[in-house]
């Protein structure tokens, strides 16, 4: 089971229930040690203070903030806790926005948000309202020593929550002269239909991160006494005759769907005009022309 990050009440007008958050998502990488070059032996990190000239105990610790130079004012455990406001108990939804409204630069970590038994029909009717208006639910949270904006929006299987960035957290773009381009309606309308070419419906199981594979395939080559197959780039050249990229570009794409089409198609029956070979025969393709 999941471990519970936090604990509490949401609430919105008088109506409240109680839940548990469990983290969503969490990052999968391998992950190499530091070794000493000439012992392989692995490299510690000591908590080491210069003043005693020792290494300290986690026990040993307290939080200090630096208000002028190598000077603190200190904080123990109870103290934090003291100022906790109200937000580390009880999330109160403040508003209700549109979906579809939010941007996604401003979502940061993901939960999931199950009630405990005696919430479930006030979750379950909060659910549903979202669902079919259309809104997520913005609310506070204190945790971890920190209180997040979170938005609340129904999932698949239930309420799922995203915290937030804060507006002054989000660093400003650089200003981009797109203005001073012309794009021609022919252009828009190949880029139109090389998008319509390359489209899909969004299934995450079809992604997968090839570096951390290579690195598995690496290690496995190491372990065998093997070389490491350096991978093939692709030449990447800037595109000088844009209409002409496009129009490379989807010929290519419809010769082999063309072909695909034809060898699926019943005989004397012809293909769809608009067939459109799935996305993994593509990215095959397209890794073969990599590596050739």
């Amino acid at each position: 089971m999941a471990t519970t990050v936090w604990k509490g009440h949401l609430t919105f007008g008088l109506i409240s229930m109680p839940v548990r958050m469990t983290t969503a998502a969490r990052g999968e990488r391998i992950s190499f040690n530091q070794l000493h070059k000439e012992c392989h032996s692995r490299l510690k990190q000591p908590l080491f203070c210069p003043h005693c000239n020792r290494n300290v105990e986690r026990s040993e610790i307290v939080k200090g903030y630096e208000y002028e130079k190598d000077q603190y004012v200190l904080f123990n455990e109870e103290e934090l806790d003291k100022i906790e406001p109200s937000s580390a108990r009880v999330m109160e939804i403040l508003e209700f926005v549109k979906l579809n409204e939010m941007d996604p630069l401003y979502f940061d970590a993901s939960y999931y948000v199950a009630p405990e038994d005696a919430g479930l029909k006030a979750y379950q009717l909060l659910m549903k309202a979202m669902e079919e208006s259309g809104y997520g639910a913005i609310a506070k949270l204190t945790m971890h020593q920190r209180e997040h904006i979170v938005i609340v929006r129904p999932g698949t299987k239930g309420m799922t929550l995203h915290t937030m960035f804060y507006s002054n957290e989000i660093r400003a773009a650089e200003s981009v002269p797109t203005d001073k381009i012309e794009v021609k309606e022919q252009e828009k309308k190949l880029a139109r239909q090389l998008i319509e070419s390359l489209a899909a419906p969004f299934d995450p199981q079809k992604y997968r991160d090839e570096y951390q594979e290579n690195v598995r395939t690496m290690i496995a080559a190491k372990l065998k006494g093997q070389e490491v197959t350096e991978v093939a780039h692709p030449h990447m050249a800037p595109v000088i005759d844009l209409m002409e990229a496009l129009k490379k570009s989807l010929s290519e794409k419809r010769a082999p769907t063309a072909a695909a089409a034809e060898a699926a198609a019943p005989v004397g029956k012809k293909p769809p005009a608009r067939a459109v070979q799935p996305i993994s025969s593509v990215q095959k393709r397209a890794g073969k022309k990599a590596t050739g």
